[in-house]
């Protein structure tokens, strides 16, 4: 059956309509995608019908993408727009992503790039605020880098939009508690404060490092985040899981790891519970909250404990041939190690050759910022 629903507003942002995905309407465990696919066309669309088609099928209904010639490429574009020729893009929507309690404010950015900056799961934005540069009066602010947390084909399928997830980045001053404006992020503020139909320049895209290496289908993928470091995961988990990709049937294992400080810090929460729901046996999902859990010391619990807790099944998958990926604040990194480190020492391991063989068999993916 076919259910017909009005959405959104125009800001002539398409070219020609955008094709809705094929979610079962009546399921309600689509809700939180769903939501959020509405939330997005919300900015783009007005006087508009989008069709939304009840499938019924044996497995979990995935959405249809296009163009499917985004596939065709065998190597990922690379700094198709550099700093002195940016791309002018289009922001679509704004969306707060955390709850009251979290510290700090984050926001999911759906940024129009007409199909013209395409890019690949795990590549990265640049991205230039307006004004002048303090350092070099009269030149423009230096790029800012952001994990594109949307696929290819963006939050709308249709390979014309990108989605960062960008926290505002703001300095309190220590003397006396309040906000100093003067310091706060120049990049974050602007983005988190847009509105749609703002211009942005952008650049790349760039990134070689976190690219989801597809030659196996059946791979075994741990991903480790904080914060905003989930923006990739986000990425791979929509194509594995989310997307009907004709050349792309992930059939292995996704486990994703995810430290924040508290419940209301969760990114993307709703949708990763909804893989976990429907693809139990491909999909496993770790969170570590700082603030409202303990570790098995009683102290604070961050993502590394949870790599402890499970260290001897994600070595056992590593020696298979698992790849591990980390993305977050460089700070992230020593405290993972370490505890890697001492993992492999209690197994009469060397964590040096091993992290040597990791990396020489290109199962070691670290960006870090």
């Amino acid at each position: 059956m076919a259910v017909t629903v009005p959405v959104g507003s125009d800001l002539s942002l398409r070219r020609s309509a955008v094709k809705a995905p094929n979610f079962n309407f009546w399921d309600k465990s689509w809700a939180p995608v769903f939501t959020l696919y509405l939330k997005a066309n919300n900015s783009s669309l007005r006087s508009r019908h989008v069709v939304f088609m009840s499938v019924q099928q044996a497995s979990v209904p995935k959405v249809n993408v296009s163009p499917l010639e985004l596939e065709d490429a065998k190597e990922p574009p690379l700094n198709l727009h550099k700093p002195k020729e940016p791309y002018t893009a289009t922001i679509v929507s704004v969306d707060r992503l955390v709850g009251p309690k979290a510290p700090g404010e984050t926001c999911h950015i759906v940024i129009d790039h007409g199909g013209n900056v395409p890019y690949w799961e795990g590549q990265s934005y640049g991205v230039i605020p307006p004004g002048e540069n303090p350092k070099k009066p009269g030149a423009p602010h230096n790029v800012r880098l952001y994990s594109i947390a949307s696929t290819r084909y963006g939050d709308f399928f249709d390979g014309k939009t990108a989605s960062l997830c960008v926290r505002r980045a703001v300095y309190y001053d220590p003397e006396t508690g309040k906000e100093d404006p003067s310091k706060n992020g120049i990049c974050s503020n602007f983005l988190c404060n847009s509105k749609p139909g703002d211009k942005i320049q952008i650049t790349g895209p760039s990134g070689k490092i976190m690219l989801l290496p597809e030659d196996d289908p059946n791979a075994t993928h741990i991903m480790i985040a904080t914060g905003t470091g989930v923006a990739p995961f986000r990425g791979y988990l929509r194509r594995m899981f989310l997307e009907s990709v004709p050349t792309y049937k992930f059939g292995g294992l996704a486990w994703l790891f995810l430290g924040v400080a508290n419940t209301d810090s969760l990114l993307y929460d709703e949708e990763f519970s909804k893989y976990l729901n429907d693809y139990s046996d491909n999909f496993r999902y770790d969170r570590a909250l700082s603030r409202e859990q303990k570790n098995k010391n009683g102290g604070k619990m961050y993502v590394q404990d949870k790599i402890e807790e499970y260290s001897d099944e994600i070595f056992k998958l590593l020696d298979n041939g698992a790849h591990i990926y980390f993305c977050g604040l460089k700070g992230m990194m020593p405290g993972i190690q370490d505890t890697l480190k001492k993992v492999a020492e209690q197994r009469g391991e060397s964590w040096e050759e091993k992290l040597s063989q990791l990396k020489k068999n290109k199962q070691w993916h670290v960006e870090v910022y």
